[in-house]
């Protein structure tokens, strides 16, 4: 995410989107989807906080490599409560929000270096992290 084309790329498929896009899997609409996308984001920037459970805590130090590695993200995960969105999102005022966060996402910007869940994660790590996971969700609406 730190590449600009990389970057680009990924504002080119959130552009495709519209309030109609429909979900291949999952129970999010897509203007939850974007409100969700944007919360790992925020924990980088420091301002969502995550607690995770506890097995988690006990065992994401061990296994954050899936966060980052070239593996796609299996459907159906399991999702931190803090980042699950049930609530009507506007889908406008998503994605403009959204796109001004990858618009910020830069090294300087990425101030969380100590996760709860995941433990130590290089600004590298969280820009593959970041990749990985808008990647998952804009193929889950087919962009």
């Amino acid at each position: 995410m730190f590449d600009p084309a990389v970057k680009q790329a990924i504002v080119d498929r959130i552009n495709k989107l519209t309030p109609a896009s429909q979900r291949r899997w999952g129970k999010m609409d897509v203007g939850q989807m974007l409100a969700h996308v944007q919360l790992p984001i925020s924990c980088a920037y420091g301002t969502h906080q995550v607690k995770g459970g506890f097995l988690l805590k006990l065992v994401g130090p061990f296994v954050k490599g899936i966060l980052y590695n070239e593996k796609p993200y299996k459907q159906g995960l399991p999702t931190d409560k803090s980042y699950v969105i049930t609530d009507a999102k506007n889908f406008e005022k998503e994605k403009q929000s959204l796109l001004e966060k990858l618009d910020r996402f830069s090294r300087e910007n990425i101030v969380l270096e100590n996760h709860p869940v995941w433990g130590k994660l290089s600004k590298e790590q969280w820009s593959k992290a970041t990749w990985k996971h808008l990647d998952h969700h804009l193929q889950q609406f087919g962009v």
